[in-house]
């Protein structure tokens, strides 16, 4: 794999001159994956349709008809929670373990329309509840910039769209989709050295996205660089007819230029300077708002005096949507179904315990006692009144600032030993602190990569700007990327 062009529009450019073509990729590609099967990126590999797809993208570009100059017979995988025709979609759980969709969502569909060839699906944790990618069925996911792989001693990949990122990281695709309700697109993305983008609600369809908070969820987009994010971000984005959350006006394709960074109004929140925040973090942070000052930006503090709830209000309406969206696994229109069904009770409850881990059962459990009549008030309506302040904290501050500058997590990839010693949940709050605000207001969000850490793993940070402002996101993260050139600095090293 090292071989191949870093970049999509690279590969392109050699299927364009004929220096490559898509089917040699393909098979060089699945070749990659087989021998990484140890990082557990990919549940499941989609062998037979890769090399059809990649045969008719061969023809496709020897008569020089492209479907897309910049996407026909580049490599992308696919979260295991959005439907694939065909294809198994399991969403690393029991449950769903032998489902096999008769229709593939609007995103997938659109990159396959686009010529773009799909591997297979890759790992997350169940049902994306975690932010860890430790609690599959299949087994957790080994970030690629782990010095071992071995037994308990690799670093964990960050969920839940952790075999996405590793995909794109280790070099066995170049794009990958994920799915992000609290971050769980960028903290992967963060902690494997990799771009992970979070678009505004409704920017991106969620048809055929199976729903774990249908409030926050958003289909992400997981590349090596800003540029293959903008070309994907092109390629899906707009109004779908089929989900009617996405927003109805014309996409306008987003168009890059590094420059624009001088009169930028850089707002620093200072609730993120927060208890646990690695000092290797901090300097990454300082670096990059001195950068950005010294090229002309104004850099300001800000305040968002409700961070500091915004994980518990997160939390309770995370599980509480989770309840609801949970109880149509009951064992009888499709899904896992329990042998015991001496009644229609037991059959739904032990299809459910069979079914279920523990982390899924656990959030059903909160989320019903949330939802029951005698704490609807206390607990759930209160954190939808928290949520319309957490959302006015970025109102005010997108008055007089641009975009915001964060971490995106509060340090380098955990040890996977060390992670599992906590909770599920206790890690989620760690982990998402500064990103699961962003998908209670709604807005975008973008991690990328910025060096390394004293122990050789990847350091990122985040830009978060008001609703739609993809464009000047991206940027701006273009600018940065320039400056800091992670690709060329640390490939080598993955």
């Amino acid at each position: 794999m090292n071989r191949l062009p870093l970049r999509v529009r690279q590969i392109s450019e050699c299927f364009r001159e004929k220096s490559l073509d898509p089917g040699s990729v393909v098979e060089q590609t699945l070749a990659a994956i087989d021998r990484q099967k140890t990082l557990n990126a990919f549940v499941r590999v989609a062998t037979t349709k890769a090399l059809q797809q990649a045969e008719q993208s061969r023809e496709r570009w020897n008569r020089n008809a492209p479907r897309d100059v910049n996407l026909d017979g580049v490599t992308v995988a696919v979260k295991d929670n959005f439907c694939t025709k065909g294809l198994h979609t399991t969403c690393a759980s029991r449950m769903l373990e032998n489902f096999v969709p008769t229709y593939s969502a609007t995103v997938v569909d659109r990159l396959e329309q686009r010529g773009a060839i799909v591997l297979g699906k890759t790992n997350l944790d169940q049902f994306g509840m975690g932010s860890g990618c430790v609690d599959s069925i299949f087994g957790p996911t080994r970030n690629s910039w782990s010095e071992n792989l071995a037994d308990d001693q690799f670093r964990i990949a960050g969920g839940s769209s952790g075999g996405s990122a590793v995909a794109v990281a280790a070099g066995l695709c170049y794009a990958a989709l994920g799915s992000d309700t609290g971050g769980s697109t960028r903290n992967p993305a963060s902690y494997c050295g990799i771009v992970g983008l979070k678009p505004t609600y409704g920017l991106l369809s969620r048809h055929g996205l199976i729903p774990l908070v249908n409030s926050m969820d958003v289909p992400g987009i997981m590349t090596r660089t800003i540029e293959d994010c903008a070309i994907v971000l092109n390629a899906i984005a707009g109004p779908d007819d089929r989900d009617s959350t996405t927003v109805k006006r014309p996409f306008l394709p987003i168009k890059l230029d590094s420059s624009f960074v001088k009169g930028l109004r850089v707002g620093i929140p200072r609730e993120y300077h927060c208890e646990g925040l690695d000092k290797e973090v901090l300097e990454c942070w300082t670096r990059v708002a001195d950068l950005l000052e010294r090229a002309g930006a104004t850099v300001t503090s800000v305040s968002m005096p409700y961070t500091a709830s915004s994980i518990f209000v997160y939390s309770i309406l995370n599980q509480c949507e989770v309840s609801s969206n949970m109880a149509r696994y009951d064992g009888i229109e499709y899904g896992h179904r329990s042998k015991e069904d001496a009644s229609t009770e037991q059959l739904y409850a032990k299809t459910r315990a069979e079914g279920f881990n523990s982390v899924v059962k656990n959030r059903i459990l909160s989320g019903n006692y949330f939802l029951l009549r005698r704490n609807y008030d206390k607990y759930f309506e209160k954190a939808l009144k928290v949520r319309r302040l957490i959302a006015e904290d970025f109102v005010r501050a997108f008055k007089d600032v641009d975009i915001l500058l964060t971490p995106t997590t509060l340090s380098d990839a955990p040890l996977y030993k060390d992670f599992i010693r906590s909770n599920n949940r206790d890690q989620c709050a760690v982990q998402d602190f500064c990103t699961q605000s962003a998908n209670m207001a709604g807005i975008p969000a973008l991690s990328l990569p910025i060096s390394l850490s004293s122990r050789r793993l990847p350091l990122s940070l985040q830009l978060m700007g008001d609703h739609f402002s993809e464009e000047l996101l991206l940027r701006v993260g273009a600018w940065i990327e320039k400056e800091v050139d992670f690709l060329a600095n640390y490939s080598e090293h993955r």
